[in-house]
């Protein structure tokens, strides 16, 4: 098969709100051959590995290899529904390889590159993936009867003239797997179905505002589900062009990516545009091909908002999801930002806040009152459920709704204020305590680059709130720094809010895409620490 006998553009891209999903759907034929027919000539895939040094893509060129990778991977005598482990780093192969999964009616298991070779070999044991796509640069113990698929063997597999068509039928059928951290701490796989592409469609103009032709650059690892769709799903399927980088990053490498590819659109999560503005030097930008720029991953203190926009010119839209259903809130062009909120749902999105203590019989709570933030399982971006745990799916199923760890409020507009996950909530003097909305108060003290906020055991049964404290100067003065903390508190929390220790440290720890991770942090003070109150 060649590409001219792929057939026409099945699905119109252009959403609208409440769609149903087609009857027969592929997630690859939707976002790789449907655009191959739009825009074969046009640049689908820029890897950028250092200054004027580009791989790059058509349409078609990623439609013939998605294809050839397919017909490899059924040519291992997989069958249909088998899984196909991915561990590989910011290289082409990467897209080629989860599309070709997907194509051959396989599932696919992105997996992080950061990850060591023992976490690698549980996802793949979990998994029970038949298959894994190795990067020759990364370790990991296959057991006998799982196949080894290398860069070179794509690359033969290129070469070759099989070439396999895109597969069709359910849109139910799993189309991929990524793994997320729970509460118990042991990763457990989301599985997600061929639909999930449709369902992302809500993005296209409540988030993004994305058109044909135009250019997205992630800032963001392929394996992460937050690139796997902003930085390369909703492109393609868009027949926009996605840009990613695997070469160094000296912390300015975005905005001379922005000028070089005239990208229209810039995603990466909160850290990275506060790193831009502290280091370096926007005058010396030049943003004029932005549109927008979008940030998803954990939520955007308004103060950094505020800088970004004001010093940039640059609109910067918010959004709110999860690996369970990707983003489903958000601000966007047609949805004004509005301050402390990450927007509204999207169109066609049904969203709910319930009463956590009825579960049981899911209860939506009126307007400006805090609970457990809820999806409607209709929503086809919706996962299938957790892969092999059906006990941890049925608790988050409940009735007509997919119920979230997340706490959350609902406006007379519709806009949401995130109020942190339930099992992040600190209890300080037996009140109730979000981290998000304690951290969003201190952003913008004066001396503070980046500030966490957790409950510290100081023994004897009690606990605190501290503020881990980065600050911009290494040779701040902890006492005047501390000072500043405390009184922007003040000003803007009620006394049970407050922190009564404030901790300086270097940094924050961090997953490999950059999300801060609280519970890295220390839970208990040696000594008692610094007091706010002493």
């Amino acid at each position: 098969m060649t590409a001219a006998d792929v057939p026409s553009p099945r699905w119109p891209v252009r959403p609208e709100p409440g769609e149903a999903v087609p009857a027969e759907f592929g997630m690859s034929a939707y976002c790789v051959a449907d655009p191959a027919q739009r825009a074969p000539d046009r640049d689908a895939l820029v890897v950028v590995h250092g200054a004027g040094d580009d791989s790059r893509w058509t349409f078609a060129q990623v439609d013939d290899t998605v294809r050839a990778v397919a017909a490899g991977l059924l040519g291992l005598g997989l069958d249909p529904g088998d899984r196909v482990l991915l561990r590989m780093g910011n290289r082409a192969e990467f897209p080629f390889v989860f599309f070709g999964a997907i194509a051959a009616g396989l599932v696919a298991v992105p997996t992080s590159s950061q990850l060591t070779p023992a976490e690698a070999a549980s996802l793949l044991a979990d998994s029970g993936a038949r298959a894994v796509a190795l990067d020759p640069d990364l370790e990991l113990a296959v057991s006998q009867g799982v196949s080894v698929v290398t860069p070179d063997d794509i690359t033969r597999w290129v070469a070759g003239r099989e070439r396999a068509g895109h597969d069709i039928g359910d849109p139910d059928r799993p189309s991929f797997i990524t793994y997320t951290s729970g509460t118990t701490g042991r990763p457990k796989g989301v599985v997600h179905a061929h639909r999930s592409a449709w369902g992302r469609r809500p993005m296209y103009r409540g988030w993004y505002g994305l058109d044909e032709g135009d250019v997205m650059l992630h800032a963001g690892a392929l394996n992460w589900t937050y690139t796997l769709g902003v930085g390369l799903t909703d492109p393609w399927a868009n027949a926009a062009t996605a840009i990613v980088h695997d070469g160094r990053r000296d912390g300015q490498v975005w905005p001379r990516i922005v000028q070089s590819h005239q990208a229209t659109h810039f995603a990466a999560v909160p850290g990275v545009y506060r790193h831009l503005l502290r280091h370096g030097d926007p005058s010396a930008w030049d943003l004029s091909s932005l549109r927008a720029s979008l940030v998803a991953g954990e939520a955007l203190p308004s103060a950094l908002w505020q800088e970004w926009t004001e010093t940039t010119g640059v609109p910067l839209h918010e959004s709110l999801g999860m690996s369970e259903i990707s983003t489903f809130v958000s601000a966007g062009p047609e949805v004004p930002v509005r301050a402390g909120s990450p927007g509204k749902a999207q169109p066609g999105r049904r969203i709910a806040v319930l009463d956590p203590d009825l579960l049981d019989d899911p209860t939506p709570l009126p307007r400006n009152e805090i609970g457990r933030l809820a999806v409607h399982r209709s929503d086809p971006g919706l996962m299938l459920g957790y892969w092999r745990r059906s006990e941890e799916s049925a608790e988050v199923m409940r009735g007509e709704w997919f119920v979230t760890s997340d706490l959350a409020e609902l406006d007379e507009d519709g806009y949401l204020t995130y109020h942190g996950r339930s099992d992040d909530v600190m209890n300080a003097m037996g009140y109730r305590v979000s981290p998000v909305e304690v951290e969003d108060a201190l952003a913008g003290t004066l001396g503070v680059a980046e500030v966490a906020v957790t409950s510290l055991d100081v023994g004897d049964g009690a606990s605190v709130i501290c503020a881990w404290v980065v600050p911009t100067d290494a040779t701040a003065d902890p006492e005047v720094l501390r000072d500043e903390v405390i009184e922007r508190a003040m000003e803007r929390l009620a006394p049970y809010k407050r922190p009564r220790e404030v901790r300086l440290v270097d940094a924050l720890p961090r997953t490999a895409n950059g999300k801060v991770v609280r519970r890295d942090l220390p839970e208990s003070s040696p000594g008692g620490g610094e007091r706010a109150d002493e």
